[in-house]
């Protein structure tokens, strides 16, 4: 059987970039196991023999893209530095905005989003979905603390949540993400203000 070959995590991962794909392309409706064999560019009932259900097609699809995502950001972090100040932050971030919205970066956003929907009817791919630890968001942390932010933990998630709806907006509707929408997030994070610009209550 195909799960017994010792070539089946290579062929898991391979179904799985072509699922990516798939979903980027033609949406949650079109991702189909015969779809998948397609992209994949194997022989019909590949993916099923894998992947029987289309739970176990979206779990591995959305495995795959944390750990693409997950690798993606921590060599980013260790690549870099930490800002000196907020205009180094602003640009690195900016140039991650940049990476989401063309080639590669574009079509494993635009299945993430798909699943980040998907993910509220099903619990399990939410779980595997939830922000995870890596060297890119540690830096940010790291930046925030050592100036002074309230709750450097909180204001990392909200300023990189904010980022990513940045990111969302513009995959959407159209455009680049500027450095002056960036610059006000990592501003309003060193202040201690929410996404509208209020001041938080704890500053």
């Amino acid at each position: 059987m195909a799960n017994d070959s010792s070539t089946a995590p290579d062929r898991r991962t391979a179904l799985a970039d072509a699922a990516v794909s798939v979903l980027a392309e033609q949406g949650m409706r079109g991702l189909t196991h015969r779809a998948v064999d397609r992209a994949a560019g194997l022989p019909t009932g590949t993916t099923s023999a894998y992947l029987r259900t289309r739970s176990a097609l979206l779990t591995a699809l959305v495995r795959r893209l944390v750990e693409l995502d997950q690798a993606e950001l921590q060599a980013a972090g260790e690549a870099l530095p930490v800002p000196r100040d907020a205009a180094e932050l602003t640009a690195a971030l900016v140039q991650f905005t940049e990476g989401r919205l063309v080639g590669e970066g574009r079509r494993r956003t635009l299945a993430r989003y798909a699943c980040t929907v998907e993910s509220v009817h099903q619990p399990e791919l939410r779980e595997i979905l939830r922000p995870r630890e890596n060297a890119g968001r540690d830096l940010v942390r790291t930046f925030l603390a050592a100036h002074g932010a309230l709750d450097p933990e909180s204001r990392t998630l909200t300023l990189l949540a904010c980022v990513d709806g940045l990111v969302f907006d513009r995959l959407t509707g159209g455009g680049e993400v500027s450095e002056d929408e960036v610059r006000g997030l990592v501003d309003a994070a060193l202040r201690g203000d929410d996404a509208t610009g209020r001041r938080s209550r704890r500053s």
